[in-house]
């Protein structure tokens, strides 16, 4: 029996609760609403279900916050001039954080979820569902410039948004939803009379379309067609099969584990992956996972997603890339950056490594061919160097496996790599980002960056020997920002440092730096409390690069270390500062490779 009392009571209860969850998720008010009366059209729908559950709560917040997901695209709270400076300063902060860490977020402060439904929810074991919201704590604690004590506090406060919404009566909502059933139910009874009808036989109207039934259509929406071209469907002979995945690592079992359209669950099947789809408006997806036997644990997963236009599919492929090349989760580290050659329209290879244990190195190839974008991601419990070529080569056989379709652009031919600087990165773009740093010895928690700030006068890479300033008439613009472990219990001066300055001439940043090494080498003599050590050293006509390790007695028995970098490419220079402690550290090779990939990185730098 369906109780309308009861449903009555829920609505009236979790609405409220369930738009301030989904406001934060989106900052998006209009899409917010939306989202949970959709939500809650479904629980009548399927209140029969529903209403069984321990707490109804659990099934209508995913729908709730899927359906707002989908619904929003844009940062539409920049142009809400009814938000207060603290409220935009909130959503502003929440929007600095991955999706899997604002769900993580939201689920702990603004749910009654326990950590094990949390977990489920993310789609994540217990262990990792608490990193993520340690690092979501982190990172919005810093945004939002409060101290972690606070978040509940401002996440809470949104309230103040959403208190004027009103929201359908409830017999509107359990009208709607009754609608529903029963266009549903009658489009199950077509599928029935056509499966009767015979093999080949189908159920028919003059000009081809749906049938409308009392003006609803079997999705519930009057205004849209059940019609879908057969030349616009993903089929599952689109994807990779057994056989072909097998070659990552032939002589081990092999098992296909999920094929699916991803719309359950929470659609996250892959590190890193931000959202269910990369193109939210797209016409179709699959997704299937494989599993390998033997040891190193072994896996993989394809994810295919046709969008309606090969621009829109660009767009899903340079999202899809940002969310490996901008990845916090699980203390990722971007290891490297390949631009993939012979493989459809566009394609790339990185190779990243998750350091929370156990550790997994992962190798994602992204592709695109006309209107669909193809992922392939092959994960191991290992930390050794993976090989490219299988993963390369199972990229340009996913994508002459979409070849076929309508709406396929460029097939493989030879596939070819060449390593390249990492993709350009929507927040401080130029400068490091956390996926490039390396983990600390003794340190389980992740690493946070500042936002980029003006160093005039301030400048932290800079040691006691060269005090560089990035400053006068020589320098063009100059920024500067700071990477520190907040959760971790590490001395304050504990951090890396990189500043970036652009010159109006080569000349200037070569002499910029020809001053820093001459103040570095002749240190010593002006400081007997410090020791230099000139580790690493190259220069040509476009670069140079030199890398120092200082030494300073600060009593008879304690030393400060410092490791210090200084590289130029044109007009750009960098400088980067780590002041590491006894316990724990990067190490030199990591710092010398740390330093060239800030090189790397400045290529990604606005031409302004």
């Amino acid at each position: 029996m369906h109780d309308p009392a009861e449903f009555d009571a829920f609505y009236a209860a979790a609405r409220d609760r369930l738009l301030l969850q989904t406001y934060a998720l989106t900052g998006d008010l209009p899409a917010a609403r939306g989202a949970v009366r959709d939500a809650f059209v479904a629980a009548w729908h399927h209140w029969r279900k529903v209403s069984r559950l321990e707490d109804p709560e659990t099934w209508v917040r995913p729908h709730a916050w899927t359906h707002a997901q989908r619904r929003h695209t844009t940062r539409i709270w920049h142009r809400d001039k009814q938000l207060d400076d603290e409220t935009r300063a909130t959503l502003d902060a929440l929007s600095k954080l991955t999706l899997p860490q604002r769900r993580a977020l939201l689920l702990n402060h603004l749910c009654t979820a326990s950590m094990e439904q949390m977990a489920r929810e993310l789609g994540l074991t217990d262990e990792a569902a608490a990193r993520e919201l340690q690092t979501a704590t982190a990172q919005f604690a810093l945004h939002r410039d409060v101290p972690s004590t606070a978040v509940r506090f401002r996440l809470e406060a949104l309230v103040r948004r959403i208190a004027d919404v009103r929201f359908p009566r409830a017999t509107i909502i359990r009208r709607t939803g009754a609608t529903r059933r029963r266009a549903h139910t009658a489009g199950g009874v077509l599928v029935a009379i056509a499966a009767v009808l015979g093999s080949g036989a189908v159920v028919h109207q003059a000009g081809g379309a749906s049938p409308a039934l009392g003006g609803v259509s079997a999705h519930g929406d009057p205004s849209v067609s059940d019609e879908v071209d057969p030349a616009t469907r993903l089929q599952q002979e689109d994807l990779l099969t057994q056989e072909q995945v097998g070659t990552l690592s032939p002589g081990r079992s092999l098992r296909v584990r999920a094929t699916t359209d991803n719309t359950g669950g929470n659609g996250i099947h892959s590190v890193c992956q931000a959202e269910r789809f990369a193109d939210p408006k797209g016409q179709a997806a699959l997704v299937r996972k494989f599993r390998f036997g033997g040891d190193p644990k072994l896996s993989a997963v394809q994810s295919v997603e046709l969008s309606d236009s090969p621009e829109a599919a660009l767009r899903a492929f340079r999202i899809t890339i940002g969310w490996y090349s901008e990845c916090t989760q699980s203390r990722p580290q971007l290891l490297a950056t390949h631009a993939l050659r012979g493989v459809g329209d566009n394609a790339v290879v990185m190779v990243l490594r998750t350091w929370d244990k156990p550790v997994h190195t992962y190798t994602v190839a992204v592709a695109r061919t006309g209107s669909l974008v193809t992922s392939v991601v092959r994960r191991f419990e290992s930390d050794r160097a993976p090989r490219l070529a299988p993963v390369t080569s199972l990229a340009a056989t996913a994508v002459n496996s979409l070849c076929d379709h309508e709406s396929a652009g460029a097939c493989a031919t030879e596939p070819s790599l060449r390593q390249v600087p990492p993709p350009v990165a929507a927040r401080a773009p130029g400068l490091l980002q956390e996926v490039d740093l390396p983990p600390v010895n003794g340190v389980e928690d992740p690493w946070v960056g500042t936002e980029p700030a003006d160093p005039s006068g301030d400048n932290n890479a800079a040691t006691r020997c060269d005090r560089a300033t990035f400053d006068g008439k020589v320098v063009r613009a100059a920024t500067s920002r700071t990477f520190v472990i907040p959760e971790a219990k590490l001395p304050t001066a504990f951090g890396l440092t990189e500043t970036v300055g652009r010159f109006r001439k080569p000349d200037a940043a070569r002499a910029f730096v020809a001053g820093i090494r001459t103040k570095m080498e002749g240190c010593e003599d002006k400081d007997l409390s410090t020791e230099v050590l000139r580790t690493a050293t190259r220069s040509s006509k476009d670069s140079d690069l030199t890398i120092w390790h200082l030494t300073t007695e600060i009593s008879d028995d304690r030393t400060v270390q410092f490791l210090m970098a200084v590289m130029r490419r044109g007009k750009v220079v960098v400088q980067l500062g780590f002041v590491p402690d006894s316990g724990h550290s990067i190490g030199h090779g990591a710092f010398h490779q740390l330093s060239l990939r800030a090189l790397d990185r400045v290529a990604n730098l606005p031409r302004n």
